[in-house]
């Protein structure tokens, strides 16, 4: 990879690999960390990645490190710290962009980025697959499985408005 194609490749791909970290860490200055060591990987490794496959390289390079800062940080978060609404809000209505983005948090990581990459990002089943080393299959069974804890989270939605007076 010429530094011009490696240029091309900053400009073309550090949006979408950034959006894709940031949302699966939850935290700008973990995400800027990874895109940084993203890129500085690509560069040092510049005579062996292709010019075709850089995209790959940095969105597998990033599904790994992500990977990798979420064992290291042990977050978890439970289901019912993501229901619990504070009593000053109990009459108001939630924001469900934070509801959705709490609720994508609590997926496991396979689940997670997998759900990312496609809904987020348009990545095919194959492309998925080829970031994160599962069949397509697997990949077809994480993304379902995510939809569906998702999809139940909006519906216990209700749950968390308080509707009597």
């Amino acid at each position: 990879m010429t530094r011009s194609q490696y240029n091309t490749c900053v400009d073309q791909y550090a949006d979408g690999l950034f959006r894709f970290v940031l949302a699966s860490l939850r935290n700008r200055m973990e995400a800027e960390d990874v895109m940084q060591d993203c890129f500085a990987r690509v560069w040092e490794r510049r005579r062996q990645v292709e010019f075709e496959k850089a995209k790959s390289y940095l969105f597998t390079t990033a599904y790994h490190l992500i990977v990798d800062l979420s064992r290291k940080r042990h977050q978890e978060i439970t289901e019912e710290a993501l229901f619990q609404v504070p009593a000053e809000k109990a009459n108001t209505y939630p924001d469900v962009n934070a509801i959705l983005h709490k609720a994508v948090a609590t997926l496991p990581e396979a689940q997670r980025s997998a759900v990312l990459l496609r809904d987020y990002e348009g990545y095919s089943y194959q492309e998925i697959g080829d970031i994160t080393g599962q069949t397509e299959a697997q990949v077809k069974v994480n993304i379902f499985r995510a939809r569906t804890t998702l999809r139940n989270v909006i519906k216990s939605m209700d749950n968390l408005i308080d509707t009597e007076p």
